[in-house]
């Protein structure tokens, strides 16, 4: 048997399973690398979410460095009247600002339009001609705030647009700087593109020291991360706020940019270099808010801002007010004015901090992601379960604690969601498809081990491994003894292959039998069976059971022997003794082998009572025991057999069935004739003799009546039988 097991492991389903898993592991790389590659909005966000929560559990530190904001506050606001303020208002700004030693004042907010309340606008407005000449002779805003800017370090805002520039909006100024690139490549081209501008005032213009974009990067989320440090606007290069306020700051004349085949590496303002990405844009690192970052216009314009806080810095005019609507989301999901982004930025750009995403990070991403999908994905597809889940928290532990640790030590933004995401989906998959592979080998296991261990043994041992050990435990079984007569000569006199061919089909229709009243089957001895109730699995009426599966084994093995005996083959009747008791039930053998069965009295007494069918003329021999747990049985009694090497006699019986047909007495006449020998007040032997004498001679053919005759006319007296044989 274990090499008809080991054969059968051979053929087990399982090299082509895992040829398809790895193909379903293969496809779900090819499937990650093509999403990787169209990098949709969906897997942006997912990158970008991972990159918030970065900054939210890690705030960069923040350093004290010369770089203020001069907010248009509420306070200001209330002071000074709602904004636009009048330019003169707006010049005085810039002369204190000046006069505290602001190494540059940089506008974030828009100067397009004239003053409206300039003499000459004034005068239009009121429609008094006589008025012109008067007013005419007052300064103008928009010439005063340019004086004041003349000759100071003062950066104007402007706004580049994704449509062609307004008609009647100022032409582009000649630029007071140059953009040289350097490296492989057209830095132009990979730069945001924008095809209109809003510029201010040409009179305002005309004595500003630079001009940068007021435009920032948010993404599809409304989420600002990046600020750029130079755009497209048209066929020229524009610098961002913040760039052109270093770029003042250090009295510089250029901007170097270096690029590669990939896009932008750095761009050079001054004396610092600052890495971008590849459309020239920086990635911010927010800090926890710092009160200390700002300064009220109000406090500037009456004259009680410390000086410390303005000399030497670079200053930011912009706006906090929620009215002015100069507000952005940054990552921590809170709103802010917009003047912040360029003022991180700055603080970045001059402490020489910065966060970047490497032009590698993809590639290395990619690699991380094949890798780990094909590792966890083959350990989900051969590994067992519990191991496989290690090795899948392993490696979204690595990938998720590598990103973690180039964050907060390197400074670098790379994505572990997106090859954790592939690894779960690997995971998921394989193990699944892992799991419906074992399912099946396990159904094609128990399919095979039904051809030689009971089917509901395999099934018990499937539900509960942890039985499969050595030992047993006591146990009230039932047992069902079989075999067949007459076939060691027949296989002597007929063609083997024959004879072993018909031995089969007999087989199997009897375990079909078994099976049917889920009985186990013990073991096979040549033609003979061994088949017991209630073990594994406890039934409550394994006596009934027991009983019904002899009635229909025997008429069974009876018809066929007919039919075979029919086609002239000497195919002999089955032999059945049945009985029932308390046994040791488990596995026996040794560690390398064992064998699960039954071992005590009550199998032996099951043997014996098959074994005596062929003293006593019957088929079938059941005890008193299998009859106590019966109902609705039809026997007669056999007698009481003391079985040899036995001090306690059993009552046999055997069932009507088996004899029924005119060569047998009625029930009714034999059980009148077998009274007569029970001990007991109606115990007579001679009536007895009578009785059966004259029965034998109407029934020459009942094997019982002939039997007890015999028995009768040797001298016994009662209906105890003695074996002499086993």
């Amino acid at each position: 048997m274990l090499m008809k097991i080991s054969r059968a492991l051979a053929r087990l389903p399982g090299v082509m399973s895992h040829a398809w898993g790895l193909v379903l592991i293969t496809g779900v790389v090819v499937g990650a690398m093509a999403l990787w590659l169209l990098d949709p909005i969906a897997l942006q966000s997912l990158r970008l979410a991972q990159f918030d929560q970065f900054q939210r559990w890690h705030l960069r530190p923040y350093t004290p460095v010369a770089v203020r904001v001069v907010d248009i506050d509420e306070a200001a606001l209330k002071a000074y009247g709602q904004w636009p303020w009048p330019r003169s208002r707006v010049a005085e700004l810039v002369e204190r600002l000046h006069a505290s030693g602001a190494a540059t004042i940089a506008f974030d907010v828009l100067l397009v339009e004239p003053d409206g309340t300039a003499p000459a606008a004034m005068a239009q407005r009121w429609q008094a001609p006589q008025l012109a000449s008067v007013l005419s002779q007052l300064p103008d805003p928009d010439l005063a705030l340019a004086n004041s800017m003349a000759r100071r370090p003062v950066v104007l805002g402007s706004n580049l647009l994704r449509v062609a520039t307004p008609v009647g909006s100022p032409d582009a100024p000649q630029m007071p700087y140059r953009v040289i690139s350097t490296g492989a490549g057209k830095a132009i081209d990979w730069l945001a593109r924008f095809d209109g501008a809003v510029w201010p005032l040409p009179v305002l213009l005309a004595s500003a020291s630079g001009v940068g974009a007021l435009n920032t990067a948010p993404d599809n989320d409304g989420v600002l991360r990046r600020v750029p440090l130079l755009l497209r606007q048209g066929a020229q290069t524009v610098p961002s706020l913040s760039a052109e306020a270093l770029r003042v700051a250090q009295g510089a004349s250029n901007y170097a940019v270096r690029s590669q085949v990939d896009g932008v590496q750095d761009v050079r303002i001054g004396s610092v270099t600052v890495p971008t990405n590849a459309q020239g844009e920086m990635w911010l690192h927010y800090t926890a808010d710092q009160p200390e970052r700002f300064i009220s216009a109000q406090k500037v314009l009456n004259g009680t801002a410390a000086v410390q806080q303005l000399q030497g810095h670079i200053v930011l005019v912009g706006s906090s007010a929620a009215g002015l609507m100069d507000l952005r989301t940054n990552p921590m999901g809170n709103a802010m004015p917009g003047v912040l982004a360029h003022a991180l930025a700055l603080e970045q750009m001059v402490s020489g901090y910065s966060l970047q995403r490497p032009a590698w990070a993809p590639a290395l991403e990619a690699l991380v992601l094949t890798l780990g999908t094909l590792v966890v994905g083959s350990v989900a597809l051969a590994a067992p379960a519990r191991w496989a889940a290690l090795v899948m928290a392993v490696a979204l532990a690595s990938v998720g604690a590598g990103s973690w640790l180039a964050f907060i030590k390197g400074q670098l933004l790379l994505d572990a969601v997106n090859p954790a995401l592939a690894m779960a989906l690997a995971f998921g998959l394989a193990s699944g498809y892992h799991l419906w592979v074992t399912e099946r080998q396990q159904r094609w296991l128990r399919t095979a081990f039904s051809r030689y261990v009971s089917p509901n043994r395999v099934a018990h041992l499937v539900a509960h491994p942890e039985q499969l050990h050595l030992g047993g435990q006591r146990q009230v079984c039932s047992f069902v003894f079989t075999d067949l007569v007459g076939f060691t000569p027949m296989m002597e006199s007929r063609d083997p292959a024959q004879v072993v061919s018909l031995l089969n089909d007999y087989l199997e229709a009897m375990l079909v039998i078994v099976f049917k009243y889920e009985g186990t089957l013990d073991r096979f001895v040549g033609d003979a069976m061994v088949v017991l109730f209630s073990a594994p699995v406890e039934q409550l009426d394994h006596r009934q059971r027991a009983l019904d599966c002899a009635l229909e084994m025997d008429a069974f093995a009876t018809a066929y022997a007919v039919r075979m005996q029919a086609t002239g083959l000497a195919w002999g009747l089955t032999r059945i003794g049945v009985h029932t008791g308390e046994v040791i039930v488990g596995n026996f053998g040794g560690k390398a082998l064992f064998d699960y069965r039954a071992l005590g009295d009550p199998i032996n007494t099951a043997a014996r009572l098959e074994t005596v069918n062929k003293h006593l003329g019957t088929r079938v021999c059941v005890s008193q025991a299998i009859l106590d747990g019966c109902v609705g049985f039809d026997v007669r009694a056999v007698g009481r057999l003391l079985l040899k090497g036995k001090s306690q006699p059993l009552q046999v019986f055997t069932p009507n069935a088996t004899l029924e047909g005119p060569a047998c007495a009625s029930p009714e006449e034999y059980a009148a004739a077998l009274r007569l020998l029970k001990p007991g007040p109606a115990q007579d032997a001679p009536a007895a003799r009578v009785q059966f004498e004259a029965l034998a001679l109407r029934y020459p053919h009942d094997p019982l009546l002939a039997l007890h005759l015999k028995r009768l006319r040797e001298g016994a007296t009662d209906d105890l039988i003695v074996m002499a044989d086993k």
